[in-house]
Formats: C-alpha cells, sequence, structure tokens
C-alpha cells in the first residue's frame, strides 16, 4: 500500500515550487489536495492549482478536463489512503471485534485530521466521479474491509443481508460521530458526555 499511501511530508511539502519533471499529473493533484486541505473545495480552482504546482493552467488541462475531474482524482487519493489506514488496523493479533472498533476509531482520526478531505470523500457525489476508475475501486474497497471486518464479528452462516444491515448500522454510526466532531458540532460538551466508541460499536454486534 505504499505507493497509494498519503504521508504528511507529501501533504505538506514546500509550497510554489516550480515544477520540473516527473509525474505532472500526481503533482496536481499533491497541489489541489494542499488546497483543500488548507480552504476546502471553494479554494481549489484551475488556476490556483496551477500556480501551486508551478505550472501553467493549459499544463493542467493536459492532464485533467476541469476542476471536477481534479476534485476526482484527490477523493481517489483520500480513499486510498483511507484504506490504508484500515489496513494498518487489522493487526493478526486483533480479535473481530477490536479490529472492528480500530478500524472505527482509524475513519474518526481521519476525518479530524483531514475534515475538508472526508467532506468531499463523504458528502455530495464529485460530479468527475463517474470517469473516475480509482476513485471507484478505492471507496469499493473501503466499504469492502468494513463489511469483512463486520462479518468475522458475526456468527458462522449469518446470510448476507444480515452483514451488509450491520456494516451499514456501524458506519452510519461511526460517520455520524466523525462528522459532528470535524465540524465542531461537539465542542464545548462536557468529556462525560462524549461516547465510548468501542462500546457502542460492540453494543451493535451480538454477544460473544
Amino acid at each position: 500500500m505504499n505507493n497509494v499511501n498519503i504521508s504528511a511530508e507529501r501533504m505538506n511539502q514546500t509550497r510554489n515550487k516550480p515544477y520540473h519533471h516527473g509525474n505532472l499529473a500526481a503533482a496536481l493533484v499533491n497541489a489541489a489536495a494542499r488546497l483543500l486541505e488548507e480552504g476546502g473545495t471553494t479554494a481549489v480552482t484551475v488556476r490556483a492549482v496551477a500556480q501551486e504546482a508551478g505550472v501553467t493552467a493549459t499544463a493542467l488541462y493536459r492532464h485533467f478536463a476541469d476542476k471536477e475531474a481534479l476534485l476526482a482524482a484527490v477523493a481517489a487519493r483520500g480513499f486510498a489512503n483511507l484504506v490504508d489506514r484500515f489496513n494498518r488496523a487489522a493487526a493478526p493479533s486483533l480479535p473481530p471485534r477490536r479490529h472492528l472498533v480500530e478500524q472505527g476509531l482509524a475513519y474518526i482520526a481521519f476525518a479530524a485530521e483531514h475534515p475538508h478531505l472526508h467532506a468531499l470523500m463523504f458528502g455530495p457525489r464529485v460530479p468527475g466521479a463517474e470517469g473516475n476508475a480509482d476513485l471507484n475501486h478505492w471507496a469499493a474497497e473501503s466499504f469492502r474491509l468494513l463489511v469483512d471486518a463486520t462479518a468475522a464479528c458475526l456468527p458462522t452462516g449469518s446470510g448476507q443481508d444480515k452483514i451488509m444491515s450491520t456494516a451499514i448500522a456501524l458506519w452510519s454510526l461511526v460517520h455520524g460521530y466523525a462528522t459532528l466532531h470535524r465540524d465542531g458540532q461537539l465542542n464545548g460538551l462536557p468529556p462525560q458526555a462524549m461516547p465510548d466508541t468501542a462500546r457502542i460499536i460492540s453494543s451493535l454486534l451480538p454477544e460473544g
């Protein structure tokens, strides 16, 4: 997964450094991701991304049809990063329940650390998403890991409907908490009011 992992170092590389060589498409995605992290989708314009990458808008259009296509590429890389986090949470020594809890905690941490990216990934579908195979692949892979982790916690022989409904319930719960936390809606509440994420996730699973 190292080839898709977004390191903090890459996400925060020197700004406005002229582009000289290498993979221009990746450099443009890096530039768009930095602008997104700082100011949300409104900060990501073709002109701003080109300036951030140190190239002309004409050079950008050789790789991306428009802003939406560029945002779709940023979202794809975000999902790849989330998949990497889920995989790193899957230590072989962890029992299934703890593995599922760690996935949930990784999701919450991702939303807190990258609020604008999380909003892009899980908000209204980016118009450029339909034609982006990477985005569709990594989004589906992130959900598959949740479904597999959920299935491991359910009784052997549980039907697909039960597995999917439980996975969606878990995702809804964790996503709701992550989004409220991301948007500052929980600020000011006393610490004792904060939910025990591990306990809540476990409550949706059968005893055992």
